[in-house]
């Protein structure tokens, strides 16, 4: 059964899993759960508790696995904008911090010889 749902966090296609969605399926790109109240059609940032069923039990964070029986998923759940900001802070943090977890060459250059002891 074909279907035009997307994963809420990376906007890759879910056509390859069956509906409904069980608890335990994962987006086969980015590895999130996909039974979370962020891919729910009744999610709503707007709303008192992010949920417009009334009769749902109140889930803290909103992309965390959980149980609810209320559960359907949302062919509009993925945020392109939300993603291309979200990648362009992470692209500014790994420019500001580097990618790497060693120091670059760059910035051993600027250090003394001790400060350069201590680093290693």
């Amino acid at each position: 059964m074909s279907h035009t749902i997307v994963c809420f966090r990376c906007g890759a296609s879910l056509a390859s899993l069956s509906l409904p969605l069980s608890r335990r399926d994962e987006c086969p790109e980015c590895s999130a759960h996909l039974h979370v109240c962020r891919m729910c059609r009744h999610f709503d940032r707007a709303a008192v508790r992010q949920c417009l069923e009334d009769d749902a039990e109140d889930v803290v964070d909103k992309e965390r696995l959980n149980f609810c029986e209320w559960f359907v998923p949302s062919e509009n759940a993925f945020d392109p904008a939300a993603k291309a900001e979200a990648d362009k802070a992470k692209q500014s943090l790994g420019a500001l911090f580097g990618d790497g977890d060693s120091p670059s060459e760059d910035a051993d250059s600027s250090l003394s010889d001790a400060e350069k002891l201590f680093r290693s």
